[in-house]
């Protein structure tokens, strides 16, 4: 009980203040930007075929594109509105994708997402820390600084360029995966191993360019903590009280640098849900990142907000778990 009281309840008050405020500034950017959503859908309705349109009905258009997006009424009724909607998980129609609802668009894209990014963070995450507490341990080791003059030369290079990279290399000069989408156009979805297999390979290419720049920057993070803390006089004493080696580095050293690394992680996941937008726009990847892309592109006020939403709390959720379970990792910390 005191443990509720002290530890668990005013992580959950944060929580939902954060998501509040987040929210709050999402619902009230888009508002203050000169930017018309009402008026660009009129004025690309319009633009297409040089359509002419009653004065009357330019109107009636106004009214029903207000309704869509929720800006009826002054800016505190559409304040509550927009709340209210958003407990009941409507974030109204897609106005690109009309009239799709933004909640079925953004549950399409987000399996396409979770499943590229999550796999190769996971992957990167393990790859990097393994290697950076290898080398931040054995330091003097001519291979640990082969390894970290590598990390540090890939760490800096953007994603998109490293895409670009490899899709000159694996598209054009070795025509060995293809250059973009989710899977083969004409392919009809299916659990089959036949889209299985297609799916997998369509993601090769930029599954690569996230992991390779995240064991850079994983590498490097855990490299230096791991410095860092075989430096400290605990490690010195189980070194000089002639534990092996293998156990001082798994048991003692990685096990306390691991520790930033966890919230790292918990962090990334959440913001999972962004998508890696360049990433996926550069391999036509269906997820969220390409989906926020062309959002902003056609103007799609709410896809965006839908999108945003759902990021706020992610990130929240996942700071959330992460601060509830942290004592379980890390023995100093205690539900008192």
């Amino acid at each position: 009980m005191n443990a509720l009281k002290t530890y668990i309840l005013p992580r959950l008050i944060q929580y939902l203040v954060v998501i509040f405020i987040g929210i709050t500034i999402t619902f009230i950017i888009p508002r203050l930007t000169p930017i018309d959503p009402v008026q660009n859908a009129i004025n690309r309705l319009t633009s297409y075929g040089g359509i002419y349109m009653e004065p009357q009905a330019v109107e009636s258009l106004q009214d029903t594109l207000k309704e869509l997006y929720g800006l009826e009424g002054s800016l505190l009724e559409q304040y509550f509105a927009f709340w209210k909607h958003l407990f009941a998980l409507d974030f109204g129609p897609s106005l690109s994708m009309f009239p799709t609802p933004v909640i079925e668009i953004i549950a399409n894209s987000l399996s396409w997402t979770v499943f590229l990014l999550l796999t190769t963070l996971l992957i990167s995450w393990i790859i990097g820390n393994i290697l950076g507490g290898l080398a931040g341990y054995f330091k003097d080791k001519k291979w640990s600084n082969v390894l970290a003059i590598i990390a540090m030369s890939i760490y800096p290079i953007p994603y998109y360029v490293m895409a670009l990279i490899l899709v000159i290399l694996f598209v054009y000069v070795f025509p060995v995966f293809p250059m973009m989408g989710g899977y083969s156009i004409g392919v009809q979805p299916s659990l089959t191993w036949a889209f299985i297999l297609d799916v997998l390979r369509h993601s090769i290419l930029p599954a690569i360019s996230l992991i390779i720049i995240g064991i850079g920057w994983w590498f490097l993070s855990m490299r230096s903590m791991t410095s860092n803390v075989v430096a400290e006089d605990y490690v010195t004493y189980i070194e000089f009280a002639g534990l092996p080696r293998y156990k001082v580095l798994f048991s003692y050293v990685m096990r306390n640098a691991i520790l930033p690394q966890v919230t790292a992680l918990a962090l990334q996941i959440g913001g999972i849900f962004n998508g890696a937008v360049i990433t996926e726009v550069a391999f036509s990847y269906p997820g969220v990142g390409l989906l926020l892309k062309n959002a902003i592109t056609n103007g799609d006020f709410n896809l965006m907000m839908g999108i945003a939403v759902f990021s706020i709390i992610a990130i929240a959720t996942a700071s959330l778990v992460i601060d509830l379970l942290y004592p379980l990792f890390d023995p100093r910390i205690r539900y008192r």
